[in-house]
């Protein structure tokens, strides 16, 4: 399994570092963020490094999303929130702090305040079409 010494995230996988665990299998571990959005937040990890989700392999992938429908059902049960979002960020223009691909399960309740949504505005239909374009030209 890949690591990387200074990386936090490997750090706690390895048991260096102090964690309060949710749950873990061979290939990824679930634990709670220090720095709570709201009371329940947790994070999914792989427990080998891969920075983001573009250097992270397919299989490796599928474990991490399915441990993370396990851990936000789990969630859901345990605080009954209204909502509960998955995000995930790639590189530091998105605000990924740590760069070790994570998800985080944010359990959410409305008039909670968090920042996390956008104002929905209508965009320009060329403009989203010709984006489609490009995006479809790139699948792999």
């Amino acid at each position: 399994m890949n690591k990387q010494e200074e990386c936090i995230f490997c750090k706690i996988v390895a048991g260096d570092l102090p964690k309060f665990d949710v749950f873990e299998d061979e290939q990824t571990l679930a634990f709670m963020d220090i720095n709570p959005a709201s009371e329940g937040h947790v994070l999914v990890i792989p427990k080998g490094h891969w920075q983001d989700i573009f250097s992270m392999p397919d299989e490796q992938l599928g474990y991490v999303i399915a441990t993370t429908k396990r851990v936000a059902t789990a969630v859901q049960k345990s605080f009954q929130p209204d909502g509960i979002n998955l995000t995930q960020a790639n590189g530091k223009g998105a605000a990924q702090s740590v760069l070790h691909f994570h998800v985080h399960v944010v359990p959410r309740w409305r008039g909670d305040e968090l920042k996390m949504n956008w104002e929905l505005i209508p965009g320009d239909m060329d403009s989203i079409k010709v984006a489609a374009t490009r995006i479809r030209e790139n699948i792999i």
